[in-house]
């Protein structure tokens, strides 16, 4: 039997392609699976870290938060953040979900664009982040996430997907107006952050949702035009402070694996089964040794649908492909939706402490 390795070591163990005590364990949920996990534990509403506790989640993210002036008006039945980006409350009936809606700045040419008001990072605090950090140094310590570098989802918040998609086509000046000044402002709250840790952050994470289901969402060289420059800056940064970076690619991805190796990414996460060229045994086949891997428990698959048994041999079948040799973290390939049974999501956790412990 390996020693116990703390969360940290535990992941960093693992993202440099060697076997640790047990695979690393990840957790997003939306709110209403998430209470309902609280409750069967018994934990405060509010008690997040408790939960994570119980679930045996190795990840914590730290930031900055923003202290700034507010930026942009309220509107009745809309949530506007700092951004200026909109969104409506949308219910379901297993739960319901916060929707983009309005996008104010899906006609804007590139003057309006120019002057529209977006947070300074002189207006973030990152007097707390190296005492975050401390409280949270037996754990792998993340700065980012899924928005960070993001280009296409983060700007279609507000723009429309489909204005975005046509802007990157068409080169148009608007549009790349809208992306820089956003990742601008982003990189230098990165790296501010990183700084203010003083060395206590772990890995960096960042985003681009790339794929649909079945086909990439655009071309390889669109790609390697638009979005590679652009993201290669965010991967500089980390390897500035030695840190590896994770990246969020939703659907269909793989395609652009290969360029995510050359530029110097560590991981990559979501990997929903079902999308095209995403099955476990493919991707470990084609890219083990040489990415990371994050994600694979599809939350539209068993845990949503299926049985405990059928979660339970999910889980086991998925760490039998991706567990040897290290290189795989457990997670769901999305936040966890309302429609997982309470039970189900139990059991996908209980099941990764069973079967995930290597010899």
């Amino acid at each position: 039997m390996k020693r116990t390795m703390t969360s940290k070591e535990r992941v960093l163990t693992t993202l440099a392609h060697a076997e640790p005590d047990r695979v690393p364990i990840n957790y997003h949920a939306n709110a209403g699976i998430d209470r309902r996990l609280k409750e069967h534990y018994g934990l405060d509403p509010r008690d997040g870290e408790g939960l994570a506790k119980v679930l045996g989640v190795d990840f914590r993210g730290v930031g900055a938060p923003y202290v700034g002036p507010k930026l942009h008006p309220d509107v009745p039945g809309r949530h506007v953040d700092m951004w200026g980006i909109h969104t409506r409350w949308i219910e379901h009936e297993t739960g319901g979900y916060w929707d983009y809606c309005d996008f104010p700045l899906k006609d804007a040419d590139e003057e309006r664009i120019r002057a529209w008001p977006m947070p300074s990072p002189d207006d973030f605090d990152y007097s707390h982040v190296e005492e975050e950090c401390k409280k949270k140094e037996h754990y792998a310590i993340h700065c980012g996430g899924a928005g960070l570098g993001d280009i296409i989802n983060s700007s279609g918040m507000i723009r429309t997907m489909e204005q975005v998609l046509v802007d990157l086509m068409t080169d148009d000046p608007a549009g790349l107006a809208l992306i820089d000044r956003r990742l601008g402002i982003l990189f230098e709250v990165t790296r501010r952050t990183i700084e203010a840790a003083k060395g206590r952050i772990d890995l960096m994470w960042m985003g681009e949702d790339l794929g649909t289901q079945y086909t990439p969402l655009i071309s390889l060289e669109l790609y390697r035009k638009h979005l590679r420059p652009r993201h290669q800056r965010f991967v500089d940064l980390a390897k500035h402070y030695n840190l590896p970076v994770i990246i969020h690619t939703c659907g269909s991805s793989s395609w652009v694996y290969e360029d995510f190796i050359e530029m110097g990414f560590t991981g990559v996460d979501t990997l929903q089964p079902e999308a095209a060229n995403m099955a476990p045994e493919y991707l470990k086949r084609t890219f083990g040794g040489r990415l990371a891997f994050h994600g694979c428990i599809s939350t539209a698959g068993p845990v949503a649908y299926g049985t405990v048994e059928e979660v339970v041999e999910d889980v086991r079948r998925t760490l039998e492909i991706m567990m040897p040799g290290g290189g795989y973290c457990l997670s769901p390939t999305h936040a966890l939706q309302d429609n997982s049974p309470t039970e189900n999501v139990v059991a996908m956790y209980d099941a990764a402490h069973k079967y995930g412990v290597y010899g």
